[in-house]
């Protein structure tokens, strides 16, 4: 089987033009179409939409891959496998906080039916593989373990309500920083208070 593999030595490659037109697509086991990325040191995902949506699967094992982001629209992919990559988001400071949250701009992918994450930092978060249920309800087989019609019960309950949407936002809380920068919404802020006219004078 052909296979891309990074030059030695070299710290990181862009997933751009000349990458993705030299990269094997193949039909796998199971007759899916099947885009070979993997080993080859990206760390960012971006340009997808030049495979014009031609493969089922996308693999892009063994890679250094920060955050899910940067996904055009892909109705034709069903497995995505991203084992062995460091799925986090990074923040300016490149403190990794990962997020559950971080997983998201998988909800585009409606026909996503196979998920690895395996050995990302995200995988270890606690409610991980149902938030990744509630997510994306198209997936069946999450880690290569089949996903069980229990474990979709479970997972709407749990984020369900009141209480499940509070369950989202503290899962996707992270810690503040010193010196970092506070965003105020300005419009629920209080009206000023209009100057007095009465003007006291000084001697």
């Amino acid at each position: 089987m052909q296979t891309l593999s990074a030059p030695h030595g070299l710290a990181a490659q862009r997933l751009d033009y000349d990458l993705l037109l030299r990269a094997p697509s193949r039909l796998n086991p199971v007759g899916d179409r099947e885009l070979l990325l993997r080993g080859l040191r990206l760390q960012r995902i971006e340009n997808l939409a030049l495979t014009k949506d031609q493969n089922d699967t996308l693999d892009l094992t063994d890679n250094d891959i920060r955050r899910l982001d940067s996904f055009p629209l892909m109705r034709r992919l069903k497995a995505l496998l991203l084992a062995n990559n460091r799925i986090a988001r990074i923040d300016p400071d490149l403190h990794n906080w990962p997020d559950l949250a971080d997983l998201d701009p998988l909800m585009g992918l409606e026909h996503l039916e196979t998920l690895s994450l395996i050995d990302n930092p995200v995988a270890l978060k606690k409610h991980y593989r149902a938030y990744v249920l509630h997510r994306c309800p198209s997936v069946r087989i999450l880690d290569f373990r089949r996903v069980r019609e229990q474990e979709r019960l479970e997972a709407a309950a749990l984020f369900s309500g009141e209480k499940g949407m509070a369950l989202v936002n503290s899962l996707s809380a992270r810690p503040f920083e010193p010196g970092q920068d506070i965003i105020v919404d300005t419009d629920k802020l209080p009206p000023k208070k209009a100057p007095s006219r009465h003007v006291r004078a000084h001697a």
